[in-house]
């Protein structure tokens, strides 16, 4: 049960019958109320703006609003008493039996806690990672590639129907320079003097046993063809190899997709040209020139008549070219057809995970998207900011691997995929990230992971020194929810409770932000109250969890402390992160 709905509701009937007694207007909009915790806890359990945002359109001052509101609160099921603070804010204090029965609830519902159908089956596409495929991934695509998966699984814990896609980038310039990378590869496997690598070659180690698998193949048939000027079948068997790179390196990070689209296939099968003839049977392409731009020059600005797409008719700041000088279309138009297909297969929201070099792109598509939907679909753009990665505080830049950069998989070989997802959590999708190797392998506070997986691992080991310690105690949550609550009555212990009730809701307001990363937060403060309390049971001993003369109070508090390891069992599994249940 979200414990802050089942008030919103009280809240919402509450003004409905001040309507049906005349006390205040009939249909008033109830979208804007607030149901959340007081920032400062010492306000209560709960706090509504629910007098402050009505008081207007009723016609009353806030205040008094907030005494009609209150009057009936205060016999609401499980409310202790009921405040009014300042202007008009309503706050709520809780009855200690309401938070004990929320133990009952997750123990009964297990990691499933949480769960809502807010989503209400809607289908949300959410692309992520798409990286380039010309070479294995960076640490960089690891932060788009957990906060994707992660959001995605959020988004489907809150009862959306789900889609994870990938978008391969295989046409354009940069597929170029990789199959002349690879013919390079190809002639020095087969023995051939090629001397260094030519600059603006892709110069990494990953490329040599692709050379190596290509000369191993028909050699004479490839380099007929190469000699002839063909290089498809090196650029079909490298970009086939460097997906199943990428692939093995998502892989080793938890990540797969469900959809892979290709951009080739849009140019071949003419879906670009498609949209661009819509577009123009609707008046919203042209020929003309984009005026200089003030400042700094976008990327796709040329002083000549161009194609262009009228984005500024759907909020961009310019209009977009469609064709680049040699007639070919531009990176703008195939994205422009890909999210039509999208939108086309179901897709009446779709969110993007791009990282922090494409933030300049976001209005030019969410134009495209409201123009060729007629505004029909939304477009989310979630940018990923830069991952520092250091050791022991300075930076580490090189890889032999990759040649330039440090790779995804070598990050993950040295501490871990959990650690890696977990740690690409722990800020915000658009602040910078610094990214500590050392710090990620300390077992100490500082160490968010650690942090965490120590509260779940103390949780099991309480649970196993219970039975060592009163033979004959069962601990399955079946018979731990059937232990009296009423006896948890510290308030440590009714704080962390408080905090495990507040799941379904974190759920749900994270899910509606698109804001993975409050997971990590939450479990941190979970972690922070239960080592707390454990604390606690050190200098006072009558608040241990195990007392062994005394078998009810010890079933209720070892209830607690298991439900605490399902709601962190809960969120890792949505964080992509096994608990462990031992640390050594």
């Amino acid at each position: 049960m979200n414990v802050f709905n089942k008030y919103r509701q009280a809240i919402e009937e509450i003004v409905r019958s001040l309507s049906t007694e005349g006390k205040l207007p009939a249909d008033l909009s109830l979208d804007r109320i607030s149901i959340e915790p007081p920032r400062d806890p010492s306000h209560g359990d709960i706090s509504t703006n629910v007098a402050m945002v009505l008081a207007k359109p009723a016609g009353q001052k806030p205040r008094n609003l907030a005494e009609l509101v209150a009057a009936k609160l205060v016999d609401a099921d499980g409310v202790d008493s009921v405040e009014i603070a300042g202007p008009g804010f309503i706050n709520l204090r809780l009855a200690a039996v309401l938070w004990q029965q929320q133990i009952v609830e997750i123990l009964t519902a297990g990691v499933a806690y949480g769960d809502t159908d807010i989503g209400g089956g809607q289908a949300i596409n959410v692309e992520y990672v798409s990286a380039n495929p010309t070479g294995p991934m960076h640490v960089g695509h690891a932060r788009g590639a957990v906060i994707g998966d992660v959001l995605a699984a959020l988004l489907a814990k809150a009862g959306f129907d789900v889609t994870r896609e990938y978008f391969i980038n295989d046409a354009g310039v940069q597929i170029d320079v990789l199959t002349r990378s690879a013919v390079h590869r190809f002639k020095q496997a087969l023995g051939e003097d090629v001397g260094e690598i030519p600059d603006g070659l892709y110069p990494g180690e990953y490329l040599i046993p692709v050379g190596k698998d290509l000369a191993a193949l028909e050699d004479d048939v490839i380099s007929a063809a190469i000699t002839d000027g063909d290089t498809s079948l090196v650029r079909d068997f490298v970009i086939d190899a460097m997906m199943t790179l990428i692939r093995e390196d998502l892989s080793a990070l938890g990540i797969s997709h469900d959809v892979f689209t290709s951009e080739r296939s849009l140019h071949e099968n003419e879906a670009i040209g498609k949209v661009v003839s819509e577009l123009e049977e609707r008046d919203l392409v042209y020929w003309g020139r984009l005026e200089p731009p003030k400042g700094q020059k976008p990327d796709d600005w040329e002083d000549r008549e161009q194609y262009l797409f009228r984005s500024t008719s759907f909020g961009d700041d310019i209009d977009r070219p469609l064709k680049k000088s040699d007639g070919s279309w531009t990176y703008f138009a195939a994205d422009v057809a890909y999210h039509l297909d999208k939108f086309r297969r179901g897709f009446g929201e779709m969110i993007d995970v791009w990282g922090a070099d494409h933030k300049g792109y976001i209005k030019r598509m969410q134009a495209a998207v409201d123009a060729t939907t007629g505004s029909k679909a939304v477009l989310d753009v979630r940018i990923c900011n830069l991952v520092n990665l250091l050791e022991s505080g300075e930076p580490v830049r090189m890889s032999k691997r990759a040649g330039t950069f440090v790779t995804l998989r070598e990050v993950v070989d040295q501490v871990g995929k959990d650690v890696v997802r977990f740690m690409m959590l722990t800020r915000g999708n658009d602040a910078p990230l610094d990214f500590d190797l050392k710090q990620a392998l300390e077992q100490s506070r500082e160490n968010p992971v650690f942090y965490v997986q120590y509260a779940h691992a103390r949780a099991c080991s309480v649970l196993r020194n219970a039975v060592e310690q009163m033979p004959g105690l069962s601990v399955d949550d079946s018979t731990l929810a059937k232990a009296d609550m009423s006896c948890l009555t510290d308030e440590a212990e009714l704080a962390l409770m408080r905090l495990l009730a507040g799941w379904p809701r974190l759920v749900e307001t994270a899910a509606l932000a698109r804001e993975p990363h409050r997971i990590a937060y939450y479990l941190n403060d979970i972690a922070a109250a239960f080592h707390g309390l454990w604390n606690k049971g050190n200098e006072d001993v009558s608040l241990r969890f195990i007392i062994t003369d005394h078998e009810g109070l010890t079933a209720a508090r070892l209830a607690m402390v298991r439900a605490m390891a399902v709601v962190i069992a809960s969120g890792l599994a949505v964080m992509g992160v096994k608990p462990v249940e031992e640390m050594r």
